[in-house]
């Protein structure tokens, strides 16, 4: 995988009609397939008197995820079409979900592929598009006597991290993917090998 990649900066919402079918484009940021199912299924009961829900997502799980459903609508003319746009713009850990109202007039596959590629694209549009560094979490464990040292380190590295302080003090540090081992190599030479490092 690439050392960044493109995905929505948040929630994104777009509407419109066509020819009396009402398609709402539902848009989140999921890291997870568990959070894109979560939100699949938070808008399916938000949702629950519309004719059609349809999910599409793309997860940087291991291994890679991607998922589309037409919900009913006909074969290939929904879920695909809304998830070819996530493809296209090549967005990951990303979930779209289209909601349709049905307004009483058939539109054949080509009029439903459009509309559900378009709630999907304006939906996006209205998420926004970002590029993000792939991240990862690790605890460190160390005794007072070496907490400075952990502390002046981290904060120097410029990286997130949160500090408790009981028995001994534990750093929850959260680092670009591609810096995380050099950062853990430096922190057991600065303790002398004393920390206690837990890579989540």
């Amino acid at each position: 995988m690439a050392d960044t990649y493109r995905t929505v900066a948040d929630r994104g919402e777009a509407r419109f009609e066509v020819q009396g079918s009402e398609f709402i484009g539902h848009v989140a940021p999921a890291t997870t397939v568990a959070d894109a199912e979560a939100f699949v299924a938070s808008i399916r009961e938000a949702y629950a008197d519309a004719t059609h829900n349809v999910p599409a997502y793309r997860v940087r799980a291991d291994p890679f995820r991607e998922y589309s459903s037409d919900d009913d609508e006909p074969t290939g003319s929904a879920g695909k079409p809304g998830l070819n746009v996530l493809q296209q713009r090549d967005i990951e850990n990303v979930v779209a979900v289209v909601t349709r109202y049905y307004g009483g007039t058939n539109l054949g596959v080509g009029g439903l592929a459009r509309a559900y590629s378009k709630a999907v694209k304006d939906g996006v549009d209205a998420a926004g598009v970002v590029e993000e560094v792939p991240h990862e979490t690790f605890s460190v464990t160390v005794e007072y006597d070496d907490s400075g040292s952990v502390r002046g380190l981290l904060e120097s590295a410029g990286v997130e991290f949160d500090a408790t302080y009981e028995a001994d003090v534990a750093f929850d540090v959260r680092v670009p993917t591609a810096e995380g081992a050099a950062l853990r190599d430096r922190l057991r030479s600065a303790t002398s090998g004393r920390a206690d490092i837990d890579v989540d």
